[in-house]
Formats: structure tokens, C-alpha cells, sequence
């Protein structure tokens, strides 16, 4: 018997959840039910833009509560800003809502600690969405790096940066949002990280030690971020993420025999190069179906309807160490948000 179509909740409708609607809909077996966002004009708009002619037109509301208590909606996506995920997350655990969350999914490892721990208790899905985790390319890269194609790793370096008009109301530049650059592109370099020495070493390690320094905006925000992770066997990961400067937000992995290159734009990348020593160069390219998100709203299904409560490529553990690195990175460069706990 088919499975029933897996009805989607959008909490926030705005750029990034664009996308997600788009996969959403190109995906067969599940659909768009609900749309929740604090503005009913924006919120409608969006449901017209994504009702499907073969589908019921999306329900839209500015409650959250409403979504909430729709039979209909299977699970939730949320994408608002950073600093209003927890208690969207928390509110949708407690009425047994499966969660696909943006990233950073909360701003702290404590925040996140306590709300895996709910979905442990209630025995409800919960998936941090780094989607880069589910992409085909970094698949490959992956196989790569389990092969020993260029040997031990010896050094990771990556950028991810692009240049924002300063606005001190903005989601990138307001500490009450979570703003700065850390956790809205600097997640990329350092999950990215995470999978690299996972893929080469069976594990990702815990770092001995991080350096970081950073130029804050006048908001207090991190618009610049120089950091370096060391790791055991002399290993560094190296990266910048900015929202004021241009890079060529590549990632470079070197090793003993060679480098891999993901290239321009790593975290949604579709192509990567490998060049071993004395041996010619080999490119691959692995394109999206649809845009990239389809990927991990598949995997977040598949998990959901098998009774699990989190996802193998992100699981529960992964989220929480790297936002342990971000809070480390954090405290040595001095970003505060008006609602992070006394220290």
C-alpha cells in the first residue's frame, strides 16, 4: 500500500524556506500543508506561490499554536531567524511535531543539550538542517578521503564570505536575531571540517586547541572571522567567514600525497577536484535533481517514518560539538547576545 503524502509545516517563509518549498515540491510523496509567519500577507504569499494545481491550497496562519494542532502536518520545518528557533523547536517537540530546524539550530550547546534531550523524552525527530551533510559531492569527496587517495591529511584551509551592506536592524547584523557571521556562514567551515577528518580518520577528533580573532561590527557582532583549529597529529583546520568581504569560498584539503579542492561555494557545492602527486587531475561534478535541499528532506522523512528521533548524517551528537565550537569561538572573540546565560 502507498504511503500516505507527508504533509510539511513552514515556520518562517522567508529566502531560505523558498528553497525548501521548491524541493518540497518536486519531490513525490509529500507536500506543503501549513505556513506559519508573523506577517499573514507574506505568509499567504508564499502558499499561493507553492500550492501545487494537483494539491488543497496551504493553510496559512500567524499562530504557531494552529500549525501545531493541524492533524494534517506531519512534520514542521522552521526558518526563522537563528534567535527564535529554541522555543519553536521546543513548542513543536511537546506536541509530538517532528523538527528539520535551519542552522545554527539553537545559538549555544546548552540550548541544544536540553532540547535533545526533550526529543529523547518525548521520542519526537529532531534534525539540525546543514543540508551541505547530504549533498552528493561531499559524498564523494568522503569516499575519497576513506580511500587514502591523497594520504594522511595534513591541513584544511576554507573561506566562506560574502559583502552585506551594514544594517544594524538586519538579521545578519542585530545581536537580538543571533547575528554575525559565525553562525550564519562560519557553520559551514567548521561542519565541513567535521566531515572531512571524520572521513579520513574514522572520527572527527576534539580539537587541542582554537585561535580566533575577529572584527566586530558596531552592533557588536562578529562581521570577520580568522580562526584555526588544531587537531592531534599536527592537523589544522584554517578558515574565514565574513559578511563584508569576497573570497574564493573554496575548500582545500591537503594531504600527504596530494589535495582535494571543493570548489566555489563549497557548502553547496557540485564540484570537486583531486590531484595526486606525478598523476593527472580528476574532476567530478555531481548536479542537483532540484536545488540541493531535496537531499536532506528526503533523509529527514525516511527517519521520521522509520520511528527514529534523529538523522545518521546529522545526528544529535554532531550538531551538539560543533555549536561547542562555536561557543568556544565565541568567548574568545567576545560576541554576546542579550540572551545568552550568565557566564
Amino acid at each position: 500500500m502507498d504511503k500516505p503524502s507527508f504533509g510539511w509545516a513552514v515556520i518562517g517563509p522567508g529566502r531560505i524556506a523558498n528553497r525548501f518549498a521548491e524541493a518540497v515540491c518536486a519531490l513525490p510523496g509529500m507536500h506543503l500543508q501549513h505556513v506559519q509567519g508573523r506577517d499573514r500577507d507574506r505568509a499567504d504569499a508564499f502558499a499561493r506561490r507553492w500550492t501545487r494545481t494537483s494539491d488543497a491550497p496551504i493553510a496559512t496562519t500567524t499562530e504557531l499554536a494552529e500549525v501545531l494542532a493541524n492533524d494534517a502536518v506531519h512534520g514542521v520545518y522552521i526558518a526563522t531567524p537563528h534567535a527564535f528557533h529554541c522555543d519553536a523547536i521546543r513548542a513543536a517537540i511537546l506536541a509530538r511535531k517532528p523538527v528539520v530546524c535551519e542552522k545554527p539550530m539553537v545559538t549555544d550547546a546548552r540550548a541544544a543539550a536540553e532540547l535533545f534531550a526533550l526529543s529523547g523524552s518525548q521520542r519526537t525527530f529532531l534534525m539540525e538542517a546543514v543540508w551541505t551533510r547530504f549533498l552528493p559531492l561531499h559524498h564523494a569527496v568522503a569516499e575519497w578521503l576513506r580511500a587514502g587517495l591523497i594520504g594522511e591529511v595534513r591541513s584544511l584551509q576554507s573561506s566562506f564570505c560574502f559583502n552585506a551592506p551594514f544594517d544594524p536592524k538586519s538579521r545578519l547584523f542585530d545581536p537580538a536575531q543571533a547575528g554575525g557571521a559565525l553562525l550564519d556562514i562560519g557553520i559551514y567551515n567548521l561542519t565541513v571540517t567535521r566531515m572531512v577528518l571524520a572521513a579520513a580518520l574514522g572520527r572527527c577528533p576534539t580539537a587541542l586547541r582554537i585561535d580566533a580573532s575577529a572584527l566586530l561590527a558596531p552592533t557588536g557582532v562578529d562581521q570577520r572571522l580568522h580562526a584555526t583549529l588544531y587537531f592531534p597529529g599536527g592537523i589544522a583546520s584554517q578558515f574565514v567567514c565574513a559578511i563584508d568581504s569576497a573570497a574564493d569560498n573554496s575548500f582545500h584539503i591537503f594531504g600527504e600525497h596530494g589535495t582535494i579542492t571543493i570548489h566555489n561555494g563549497f557548502w553547496q557545492a557540485t564540484r570537486a577536484t583531486l590531484k595526486r602527486t606525478g598523476q593527472a587531475p580528476l574532476e567530478i561534478k555531481h548536479p542537483f535533481r532540484t536545488n540541493g535541499f531535496e537531499y536532506q528532506i528526503e533523509a529527514a522523512v525516511a527517519a521520521i517514518r522509520d520511528g527514529r528521533i534523529e538523522c545518521d548524517r546529522i545526528p544529535h551528537a554532531e550538531t551538539l560539538e560543533t555549536l561547542r565550537w562555536m561557543d568556544q569561538i565565541r568567548s574568545l572573540i567576545g560576541v554576546r547576545y542579550p540572551f545568552d546565560s550568565p557566564q
